[in-house]
């Protein structure tokens, strides 16, 4: 089974008049394969948390990109050994571009789709010993800073998000890793249990 682990809480806040952002990193392990989802825009950070997880740039196998907002893919091309996923593709350093069949190759995890805040946005299902089933969920579910991260089901299904392209696309997806995770990895917030209620 798969471990999960946080390396960069994912932000997004104002100071001094200035935007600043960048998605949650998760590091998944399987199969001996380090994979991380969703690599942001802080450097410094994401380098933090690579150490802290007693790994270098060049050990990560796969990076997994939701969304192509560079808030969360930025950091993509500092991984040299690694091959990229998005929702349908797997893309190589020569250019190459290859098919995927919802999974990360060679473990169990699922890519899934989950349009709404972008039109080729998708998720991570892993299945976890400790956690159960987490859904890493890039932009389906995210929040500023200074806003109260409520989780309950319908606060979760109504949350305004200001950068949406599609309503009821997003609603869709939104249901769907509800009725998938156990635990859900926003993209800007804390991690969160998901109430079956």
């Amino acid at each position: 089974m798969a471990k999960v682990e946080i390396l960069v809480k994912g932000y997004a806040k104002e100071k001094n008049g200035e935007e600043f952002a960048s998605s949650a990193v998760t590091l998944i392990q399987e199969n001996n394969l380090n994979m991380i989802v969703d690599p942001g825009m802080d450097r410094g950070a994401l380098l933090a948390g690579l150490v802290g997880a007693g790994l270098k740039q060049e050990d990560i196998n796969f990076v997994i990109v939701t969304h192509t907002h560079l808030d969360h893919s930025l950091l993509a091309g500092i991984f040299e050994n690694a091959e990229i996923l998005d929702d349908s593709n797997v893309y190589f350093f020569d250019g190459k571009i290859a098919g995927h069949e919802g999974k990360i190759p060679n473990t169990g995890i699922e890519i899934i789709k989950t349009p709404g805040h972008g039109q080729f946005h998708c998720s991570v299902l892993v299945e976890t010993e400790n956690l159960g089933k987490v859904v890493i969920a890039g932009d389906v579910f995210w929040w500023l800073d200074e806003e109260e991260q409520k989780t309950d089901k319908q606060s979760l299904l109504e949350h305004k998000d200001p950068y949406v392209k599609d309503e009821k696309a997003l609603k869709e997806s939104r249901e769907k890793i509800l009725n998938l995770a156990g635990y859900i990895v926003p993209g800007h917030g804390e991690m969160f249990k998901v109430g079956k209620t």
